[in-house]
């Protein structure tokens, strides 16, 4: 590979002449800097970056630490750190931690795997990065992360509540106010609901929006068009049966698996989403393509989780006082809709 010395021999100009049309510094003719460039590329001359932020003090590269990068929310949360990472000349190490792969959902509540993430945490940190991402593969309060690194960390996907460091998280509450007016303005009153497990943050979260979308449209709340799940399809068909008993005339089902469900029930009833029952899931997996019609449902802000964590770390690197207050950031879920709702106005 060719080095920088060898492109300015091969120019015929100094190397300081060659370095500075590199970082696009004035003071080179156009005829110089054309003939420059054209032998950078005829000699395939690539930057040492390495050394040039050495130079600086600065070896502008982040820590990403995933919990599971196998888990479906995590490849987007690593396109939009990387993007904003190629927009501001930062490069990245990626650890995974495999934690889903090797425990499944135990390491969700069980603080005893805590050691593998300070572990992750001090490795990383020996790799001279300038801070760290630590994304979770599902969203909840943790409290393994180390403090005392000396380092920023940005968390993404899970939260602290005590605001140790800085979060970003997507908004359940917004998302299901969103999916719950939806229903409401295609002309429903009777809206039932699939929730998950009831002690999720995101089920009571999630309630929280729908009871304030029902109250904000003058609709009377019935608690008995609240039922729970577990997250899985096998609850969603159980949960449906029972809620179209009940004369809901619309479901709106906390997450996309669990909506489902509702598709199987309806089936050895000999009804159909969207014609004889309208439904909205969350998440926005790829299987709600795959219903038949396709779900409509709430899009988690995956990429721009990962944009915002980027955009944050960055930023509490390049301040001289990192003794700043953190937050936890929320952003918005979109609605993406598709042909699963059934207008009655």
């Amino acid at each position: 590979m060719a080095t920088i010395k060898e492109i300015a021999k091969e120019s015929g100009v100094s190397i300081a002449t060659v370095s500075n049309i590199i970082h696009g510094k004035p003071g080179a003719s156009d005829e110089t800097r054309k003939k420059v460039l054209e032998t950078i590329k005829r000699l395939n001359y690539t930057p040492n970056v390495i050394a040039q932020n050495l130079k600086q003090k600065k070896n502008r590269t982040i820590g990403i630490i995933t919990e599971d990068l196998t888990i479906f929310n995590t490849p987007s949360i690593v396109d939009g750190i990387n993007e904003y990472c190629d927009e501001h000349n930062y490069q990245f190490v990626l650890g995974n931690l495999r934690l889903y792969q090797k425990y499944n959902k135990k390491f969700y509540t069980e603080n005893k795997y805590y050691k593998h993430v300070e572990e992750e945490f001090k490795m990383m940190k020996s790799k001279q990065v300038e801070g760290i991402i630590y994304i979770g593969c599902h969203c909840r309060e943790i409290k393994c992360i180390p403090y005392d690194l000396g380092i920023p960390i940005v968390t993404a996907y899970v939260f602290d509540k005590d605001k140790n460091f800085t979060s970003v998280i997507f908004n359940d509450e917004q998302g299901a106010y969103d999916a719950t007016e939806k229903l409401i303005k295609a002309g429903h009153t009777k809206i039932g609901v699939i929730a998950g497990i009831k002690e999720s943050i995101h089920t009571q979260e999630r309630l929280l929006g729908y009871q304030r979308a029902l109250y904000d449209n003058q609709i009377l709340f019935n608690p008995s068009f609240i039922l729970n799940g577990d997250w899985e399809r096998e609850s969603g068909r159980e949960v449906s049966e029972q809620l179209i008993k009940r004369g809901i005339t619309a479901i709106f089902s906390m997450n996309d698996v669990m909506a489902g469900g509702v598709y199987d029930y309806l089936d050895t009833i000999e009804k159909k989403v969207g014609t004889d029952i309208s439904l909205i899931g969350f998440d926005n997996r790829e299987s709600s393509t795959a219903y038949n019609p396709m779900l409509s449902t709430m899009g988690l802000p995956l990429f721009d989780i990962g944009r915002k964590s980027a955009e944050i770390l960055i930023s509490l690197i390049d301040k001289e006082n990192k003794n700043i207050d953190h937050e936890i950031y929320k952003i918005n879920c979109e609605f993406i809709e598709r042909k699963s709702i059934l207008s009655i106005k």
